[in-house]
């Protein structure tokens, strides 16, 4: 038996352990083995010929080595997560006596800056549904009440009729965690959203009831899908090549309104979350755009 035949026999002991006695998926076994298989191989080219051989500089070289070949963070994650279970159960075997992954920290997610749009890519977004047409009211009170209060895709589907307050320009609603909060509505999204109750809603129930703001063209309430399908077809009629999903316009709500000067605390009560760590995402966002600005204005920038 070759070196390397000796540890992937191991290899395969731990993933029929997986399997059999661990009842894991085949899919979560598939990955598990990939994982381990490219971990033997860079031992093999190390020349270490046991798992008992293995020490934590090992473990922290092949980490920068999955680095420096450009892969992913998330699979760097799962890579060493793998590890970190594939040696656990070689001390619990008793297969090794000391484990390497003892000293070695899971490298840190990485925080993917959401998309953004410009004042301008949102009013050309705005502007893409045909108002002449039934459909186009809704749509067009929809996404102005979208980037307006910066609500969820989840909680715009699910507002009634009985939130809404418009006279006095305001909106309740039901976040994460059935925590209720009123946010205000600004004068071009109560306008919109009056015309398509007067005008586009009795047309779209047909004589129906809904206790639902938003209905779709049979008159039931309007699904998540139905507003990220519009989202995708407006945004390539407006020629934004950004990745825009519902999402993207409460981002850009949240964005748009720290740039004008709102409070990180203001931004966070709009937006309806439990911690403000959450929202200081905003604030990267907003000092990359502060730099942009910078180097746009200042002279010798």
């Amino acid at each position: 038996m070759s070196n390397n035949d000796a540890l992937t026999d191991i290899i395969a002991d731990y993933l029929h352990y997986l399997l059999v006695e661990r009842g894991l998926t085949t899919n979560t076994v598939t990955s598990y083995g990939h994982d381990l298989a490219e971990f033997a191989t860079y031992l093999q080219q190390q020349k270490i010929t046991t798992f008992e051989a293995v020490t934590n500089h090992n473990v922290v070289d092949y980490m920068q080595r999955q680095q420096e070949q450009g892969k992913a963070n998330s699979s760097i994650i799962r890579s060493t997560t793998s590890l970190r279970r594939f040696f656990q159960y070689l001390i619990q075997e008793e297969k090794i006596t000391t484990n390497p992954m003892v000293l070695v920290d899971l490298p840190k997610k990485q925080k993917h800056l959401p998309a953004v749009l410009s004042p301008d890519e949102v009013d050309k977004l705005l502007a893409m549904p045909d108002v002449n047409r039934t459909l186009g009211v809704r749509d067009r009170a929809l996404l102005e009440l979208m980037y307006a209060t910066g609500l969820r895709v989840s909680e715009l589907v699910n507002l009634k009729l009985s939130d809404l307050h418009l006279p006095l320009q305001l909106l309740q609603t039901l976040g994460k965690g059935n925590k209720e909060r009123i946010v205000p509505i600004g004068d071009a999204a109560c306008a919109w959203v009056e015309k398509y109750l007067q005008d586009a809603r009795p047309q779209l129930l047909k004589n129906k009831n809904s206790e639902y703001v938003f209905v779709n063209f049979h008159g039931n309430k309007l699904s998540r899908q139905g507003i990220w399908k519009k989202i995708k077809e407006y945004t390539q009629q407006a020629g934004i090549t950004k990745d825009v999903t519902p999402h993207t316009l409460r981002h850009s709500f949240a964005t748009h309104i720290l740039e004008n000067g709102a409070d990180l605390r203001v931004v966070q009560e709009l937006l309806g979350h439990a911690d403000i760590s959450t929202t200081q995402i905003y604030t990267h966002l907003s000092h990359k755009r502060l730099a942009e600005i910078y180097k746009e204005t200042h002279p010798r920038a």
